[in-house]
C-alpha cells in the first residue's frame, strides 16, 4: 500500500508540473509565432546600412580623402621655389648733392632727412634635390592613394561578407525556430491526449513517463532554438543600426 501511495503521489506531482509546463509552453508557442512572423528586411537594405555606419569603412574613406589632398600638394610643391619678395623701410637717410659754379668745380653737400624706402623683387630657386626627386614624390603620393583605395575596397568587401553570413544565419535560425515551434505544438497536443488516456487507465505509467520526458526534451530544444534566433537577430541589429521587424 505504501508503495502504491508513493506512485500515486508521484503521478499527482508530475501532473501538476506537467500542467504548468504546458501552460508555459502555450505562451512560448505564442511568442514563437510572433518571432516566426518577423519580417526580415532585404539583404540590400541591411547591407547599405552596415556599410554606411561601419567605423572602419568610414575611416578608410577619410584616408582616401587625405591621400588625395596629399597628392594635390605634391603636384604644386614646386611653386614654393617661386615667389615675390618685398621690403620697406623708414628712417634717416643721407642724400648727397653736387653744386658746380664758377669759383669751384665741384661742391658737395649732404642733406639728412627721414623717408620711406621700399624694394620689390621676384625670386626663383631651383634646389637640385627637388628637381631630381620631383617625379618620385608625385609617384609615391599616387601609389599611396591607390593603396588607400584598395584597402577601402577590401574593408568594404569584408564587411559585406560578414553581413551576408549573419543575414543567412538569421534566416536559418528563424526557420529552425519555426520547426521547433511546430514540434512543440504537436508534442503539447500529444501530451494532452496521453494524459487523458493515462487517467482513464488506457496506457501504462512507463509509457506516460516516456512521452512526458520526450515532451520536456522538445521544449528544451525549442528554448535553445529561440535563444539562438534572438542572439542572431540582435547581432545583426547591432551592426545594422536598427531593429529588425519594426518599421525598417
Amino acid at each position: 500500500m505504501k508503495q502504491l501511495f508513493k506512485i500515486i503521489f508521484i503521478l499527482i506531482i508530475n501532473t501538476v508540473c506537467l500542467n504548468k509546463a504546458l501552460a508555459q509552453t502555450s505562451s512560448f508557442d505564442a511568442k514563437s509565432t510572433d518571432l516566426n512572423q518577423i519580417n526580415i528586411p532585404p539583404l540590400e537594405v541591411i547591407m547599405d546600412s552596415v556599410v554606411n555606419r561601419n567605423a572602419m569603412v568610414r575611416f578608410r574613406k577619410k584616408e582616401i580623402e587625405a591621400k588625395e589632398y596629399h597628392l594635390k600638394s605634391e603636384r604644386v610643391y614646386w611653386t614654393r621655389n617661386i615667389g615675390v619678395q618685398a621690403d620697406t623701410r623708414y628712417g634717416t637717410l643721407d642724400n648727397y648733392t653736387t653744386n658746380i659754379d664758377a669759383l669751384s668745380r665741384a661742391n658737395f653737400s649732404t642733406i639728412t632727412n627721414k623717408q620711406f624706402t621700399y624694394t620689390v623683387g621676384l625670386y626663383l630657386k631651383l634646389p637640385l634635390f627637388d628637381v631630381v626627386n620631383r617625379k618620385n614624390q608625385v609617384r609615391m603620393a599616387t601609389v599611396e592613394l591607390e593603396a588607400a583605395r584598395s584597402m577601402a575596397e577590401f574593408q568594404e568587401d569584408e564587411v559585406k561578407e560578414t553581413v551576408i553570413t549573419q543575414y543567412q544565419d538569421l534566416i536559418l535560425k528563424q526557420r529552425l525556430l519555426y520547426l521547433k515551434s511546430q514540434n512543440l505544438g504537436d508534442a503539447r497536443v500529444n501530451m494532452e491526449m496521453v494524459e487523458k488516456e493515462f487517467r482513464n487507465g488506457i496506457i501504462a505509467i512507463g509509457e506516460y513517463v516516456r512521452i512526458s520526458d520526450m515532451t520536456s526534451r522538445i521544449e528544451s530544444d525549442y528554448e535553445v532554438a529561440k535563444s539562438n534566433f534572438l542572439l542572431s537577430k540582435q547581432l545583426l541589429e547591432n551592426i545594422a543600426g536598427f531593429t529588425i521587424g519594426v518599421n525598417y
